[in-house]
């Protein structure tokens, strides 16, 4: 199993989220990413923040089913930090 994140570091467009609700909290989650042309689904994810200095970044690690895609959110830009392959 390749557990190597592959550097892409592309900025991609959001074109669907999905929500996540819990007791206490609602969340956000890219469904759908536009990249080189094409719809990329995901069926699930992670979400992590993570702090640099003053700055908070919410990174993603999403799955398609086969794939892992690891995209940050910071403003109102996403990119597609890196690909995992899958088993």
């Amino acid at each position: 199993m390749n557990t190597e994140l592959f550097p892409i570091n592309k900025e991609v467009n959001v074109s669907a989220f999905y929500f996540k609700n819990s007791a206490t909290t609602m969340k956000s989650y890219p469904k759908q990413i536009e990249l080189d042309g094409s719809l990329v689904s995901f069926a699930d994810g992670l979400s992590y923040l993570v702090r640099k200095g003053a700055q908070i970044v919410q990174l993603f690690d999403m799955s398609d089913g086969d794939n892992t895609y690891r995209l940050r959110h910071a403003g109102n830009q996403w990119t597609l930090v890196g690909m995992k392959a899958g088993a």
